[in-house]
């Protein structure tokens, strides 16, 4: 497989003002293209910096792609830096500088001479367009290296890359033809998980197996190489259906499938409808069931009863419930479920409250202890949940998660 390495220039990556998502994205793009990451590198707006980092990874890639250091001014500086790995003086373009001048004429505006830099490249090295700004890429070769130099702004880095850098990549035809799949679990531990998969998951197996975990989920990465896309994703294909017979309710989905869109799918299927009623979540449960197009089809509404107050005004949960076990407790939980299903009509519904913190919580009651009540055909369950006080949005995050992955197990009976 070929290889790559990415070089993100720029101060504000080191000083923690920005997060560096373009490298990310690249390596998904280049290894669909067939192209394996060697090394991600973030590299300070210095001319030798730049430059060193530059030679250190061609020596390990046949590809260097660089993010950033490509605007106006002075502390841009990537293309100085390329002009002197390669060897070759910067000179200026008048044809990328008309290109400049009219791009700035379509706004009503006048072009800065500060902008002239931009339409300077290194010699003998090509422009590569930029439909959304002034940063002209730049692509040039050296000693067999490939070098494609993008700007640091992603929504200008995306389309250049897909427009321009990916058709030279595949037209330079890769070693192989590297497909990817995700298959999301949810309930179980991460560990438990690569007990169950044992050498499926050992490094250099084709399809490679690896775990990550995302808010709750863990997911399994499939990544299949082989000399043709088909041949590739029947690969994927069966370690799939491996998967899912391994881990069994564990898996309730694939690829960008999120879980509160397969419950949905879920209720929709099996006729049921929908209510919620939440305390520490402060509505999250709803948002997540809503944010899903369609979602009118199977949610019927919520409550978010906040105060003790409202819980009994609004869900009707008995005061003397709340006096005898207190708001975060099995009872209360189960009381908004039923008072959600109760004033919904829905089939299913849900009762949320908990300690999402950072304070208010006591020995008996830490913080990450939450109570979901689960009424679903009649019948009401509830379960005490102890979350890692990680922090406050974690603590919501996984309850909210918690509740629909147990909706989706008992749909699954219907």
């Amino acid at each position: 497989m070929k290889t790559v390495s990415i070089a993100a220039v720029g101060d504000e990556l080191l000083n923690g003002q920005r997060v560096d998502t373009n490298s990310s994205w690249l390596q998904g793009r280049l290894l669909g293209l067939g192209f394996q990451t060697r090394q991600v590198v973030l590299v300070p707006d210095e001319v030798e910096l730049i430059a060193a980092a530059l030679h250190q990874i061609s020596s390990i890639s046949d590809v260097v792609i660089v993010t950033g250091g490509l605007g106006p001014t002075e502390d841009d500086l990537t293309r100085h830096a390329l002009a002197q790995i390669l060897g070759e003086p910067l000179e200026f373009r008048e044809d990328l500088w008309q290109v400049i001048e009219e791009y700035f004429r379509r706004q009503g505006l006048p072009a800065a001479l500060t902008n002239q830099v931009q339409a300077r490249l290194p010699r003998g090295t090509r422009a590569i367009p930029n439909s959304r700004g002034t940063a002209f890429g730049i692509a040039a070769e050296k000693e067999g290296k490939r070098y494609f130099c993008l700007p640091g702004v992603p929504r200008e880095m995306m389309v250049m890359f897909d427009d321009y850098v990916a058709p030279e990549l595949a037209a330079g035809g890769a070693d192989e033809v590297v497909v990817m799949s995700k298959v999301r679990c949810y309930g179980v531990a991460e560990a438990v998980i690569a007990e169950k998969l044992g050498d499926l998951m050992r490094r250099g197996r084709n399809p490679l197996i690896n775990s990550t975990v995302e808010e709750g989920d863990i997911l399994l990465h499939i990544i299949a190489w082989a000399k043709d896309k088909t041949e590739a994703e029947k690969m994927i294909a069966a370690d799939r259906e491996l998967l899912c017979r391994l881990l069994g309710d564990a898996v309730y989905g694939f690829d960008e499938q999120t879980l509160p869109e397969v419950v949905g799918g879920l209720l929709k299927e099996k006729g049921f409808k929908l209510a919620a009623a939440e305390s520490c979540t402060g509505g999250m449960l709803a948002k997540m069931i809503t944010d899903i197009a369609g979602s009118s089809e199977y949610f019927l509404g919520g409550w978010v009863t906040y105060s003790n107050e409202a819980k009994m005004r609004d869900l009707g949960v008995p005061a003397g419930l709340i006096r005898e076990y207190g708001a975060v407790s099995e009872p209360v939980a189960a009381a908004m479920a039923e008072g959600a299903g109760r004033k919904s009509g829905a089939q299913a519904a849900v009762g949320i409250s908990g300690i999402a913190g950072p304070g208010g919580g006591t020995p008996q009651k830490p913080v990450g202890m939450v109570c979901i009540g689960l009424y679903f055909d009649g019948k009401t369950e509830v379960r005490t949940f102890r979350f890692s006080p990680v922090g406050r949005d974690w603590v919501r995050r996984r309850a909210c998660l918690t509740a629909l992955n147990w909706l989706r197990l008992l749909l699954l009976k219907v």
